[in-house]
């Protein structure tokens, strides 16, 4: 599967899901954006790691849950890299804990990333690739936002209003060549989850996947490539699951 010739943005990049990501895309010859919001020297690491494989890579500093931060993204790496084919809305926070103890601004901090950094940097590229009727653009969901959890209300929200907001731009933007897709992913044993695993080492949840296995963010990665390159030209508005089988049961658990 060849990404020659294209140019990547991959939000929050600079660890976990994004970092995979980046890398995936530019192994298989993408050029590619790598933002962060605050881990610049992990980002440069990132750009370090793809540049010593042959690849083409820039380390960019954005907030993406303010609009004009947004905007000012999808300017700079259209610039840095010639153009630009593919967005892929990764960043995102959590602020864990019970609806009656979370901080009542908990939910607009999540919100504000999680489903407004996709908002915000799907809207600054849209008209760029509605203009060369061409584009793909990944949104990184979870399984939390297929069906509920404890501790999860204001994550859940956000992954929920992601897949929402993932089916209705692939019907405003179909007509354009332009296909959106998300992958809900499953457990993966990364720094934003780690409060849930913190209890026991995530055994307990582990047992729980009919798998048996936590997803690495190389298995996220992998069909995030996929979604984004030409082999799924003709699927757009599916939130594909990559979850070991996670949601495909009746229920799991408490963590």
């Amino acid at each position: 599967m060849s990404l020659d010739d294209r140019a990547a943005l991959v939000t929050g990049a600079s660890r976990g899901i994004g970092r995979a990501v980046a890398l995936a895309l530019a192994a298989r010859g993408a050029a590619v954006a790598v933002n962060y919001r605050s881990r610049k020297e992990e980002a440069a690491s990132v750009v370090r790691e793809i540049e010593e494989t042959g690849g083409r890579a820039v380390a960019l500093h954005a907030d993406v849950g303010d609009p004009a931060a947004a905007r000012g993204l999808v300017e700079d790496a259209t610039g840095a890299l010639g153009g630009l084919h593919i967005l892929v809305n990764n960043a995102g926070i959590t602020r864990n804990g019970l609806i009656w103890d979370v901080p009542g601004d908990a939910w607009l901090d999540v919100m504000r990333v999680n489903l407004g950094g996709a908002y915000h940097c799907t809207a600054a590229v849209a008209r760029h690739f509605m203009g060369q009727r061409d584009g793909a653009i990944v949104n990184i969901s979870s399984v939390m936002g297929l069906g509920g959890w404890i501790g999860q209300s204001n994550y859940a929200a956000s992954k929920g209003a992601l897949n929402a907001f993932t089916r209705s731009t692939a019907i405003e933007l179909a007509r354009f060549g332009v296909r959106v897709n998300a992958v809900a992913a499953g457990i993966v044993p990364t720094e934003l989850v780690g409060d849930v695993l913190a209890k026991d080492g995530g055994r307990g949840i582990r047992r729980q996947v009919p798998l048996r296995t936590f997803a690495t963010p190389e298995d996220v990665a992998s069909v995030v490539a996929f979604l984004a390159g030409p082999e799924s030209s003709y699927v757009t508005g599916e939130v594909v699951r990559v979850d070991g089988g996670l949601a495909a049961q009746l229920g799991m658990g408490r963590p």
